[in-house]
């Protein structure tokens, strides 16, 4: 009798609406649960086991459970506290695939202004070319924004109600290297952006030089501010004249989801940067292409068009603070400078003994921590 009577109450107090609200709650409460049980865990293992042994340990878990399906070797990782830098660092691969995108739109746009048809880069695979999604399907490329200076393209991706995004754009009274460095300084990125409420670096990959952080920002009310742990690594090719950035989401054991804010798991960004010139004169051609699931219940279409008129708005707020930075003399980090393209021949041996040595120990990589 008693739990008809509760919910009844229950159903009574759902009208109006709050029955979402409700579950909502009932959500964060049992996820709540499940963080602080997780972090107790890990608090058990950090207090059992020094940390040399519990990558010894999760280095042997590693290779037991690699190339098996699923998120076995992940999990593992959680339970021992150490962040698998093999499984999760941005290769050369995936920064020369963003650069190949960037050479074969300049490619199409000198053939196009060539030929007198065209004074702009065409679309991504200009529509009559397609993209293959993860299942072998085709994507088509669907122009969004043409502006002289900003170009935007979308696609759907394949199973979701989102799309991806690129865009294609030119400024020409900042430099390269500024626009850059204003791109990577996470301390400036804090005083220029109003929507940031936390941006930190969590850890540092000395083979590779990617490096984890955490990144929690504003959302429109009343939705719940959002947070993304994602690993990024930036290359300089002095050579080719290039820059580029890339970005993807990933989970790490230092920063569990936390009920005040809404994970973001789902996150991609490659930036590339093309000189008109050197890298520091005034102009340059840029390309971005973007996606993430930012985890609301609208529709796609919704989606589509608060991303549309962000992104452009999140471009033009970077340039400003490129601006502020050039005109006002703002000191901002070198990056450029700072970290070359590739590594020298003594960093790479000593890269390469660090492995050996790890690998006789069946530990992973030796890790720095920022």
């Amino acid at each position: 009798m008693f739990p008809r009577r509760l919910l009844a109450a229950w159903l009574a107090g759902a009208r109006g609406g709050s029955l979402l609200a409700l579950l909502a709650n009932q959500c964060r409460f049992v996820t709540g649960l499940r963080v602080r049980r997780a972090q107790q865990i890990a608090q058990l293992y950090g207090r059992l086991y020094s940390e040399r042994s519990r990558r010894v340990l999760l280095g042997r878990l590693w290779r037991r459970l690699h190339g098996r399906p699923g998120h076995a070797s992940a999990l593992m990782a959680a339970f021992a506290g150490v962040f698998v830098w093999d499984e999760e660092r941005i290769q050369e691969e995936e920064l020369q695939r963003s650069i190949n995108e960037m050479k074969r739109l300049e490619e199409m746009s000198n053939m196009f202004q060539s030929s007198g048809v065209q004074h702009h880069p065409p679309e991504p695979k200009a529509q009559t070319e397609r993209n293959e999604d993860s299942e072998g399907k085709e994507q088509p490329w669907e122009m969004v924004m043409d502006k002289k200076h900003f170009k935007l393209w979308r696609r759907p991706i394949t199973g979701t109600h989102l799309y991806q995004y690129r865009v294609f754009g030119t400024y020409t009274d900042v430099t390269p290297r500024q626009f850059f460095n204003v791109q990577l300084d996470t301390e400036y990125r804090k005083k220029w952006d109003a929507l940031v409420i936390k941006l930190e670096v969590i850890e540092r990959d000395v083979v590779s030089g990617s490096e984890v952080l955490h990144w929690v920002t504003h959302f429109p009310y009343p939705m719940y501010s959002r947070d993304y742990v994602y690993v990024r690594r930036y290359s300089v090719d002095q050579e080719n004249n290039m820059m580029v950035l890339v970005s993807r989401a990933v989970e790490h054991p230092s920063v569990p989801e936390s009920p005040e804010f809404v994970r973001v798991r789902s996150y991609e960004s490659q930036m590339v940067i093309r000189p008109h010139k050197s890298f520091d004169e005034n102009g340059f051609d840029y390309l971005l292409t973007y996606s993430d699931n930012p985890q609301t219940v609208f529709p796609r279409y919704c989606v589509s068009w608060m991303v549309s008129s962000g992104m452009p708005d999140f471009l033009e707020k970077l340039h400003m603070a490129t601006l502020k930075a050039k005109n006002m003399e703002i000191k901002v980090k070198d990056y450029i400078s700072a970290k070359p393209l590739e590594m020298s021949s003594e960093a790479k041996a000593t890269s390469q003994s660090s492995e050996r040595k790890n690998e006789g120990s069946c530990g992973p990589a030796q890790i720095e921590y920022a």
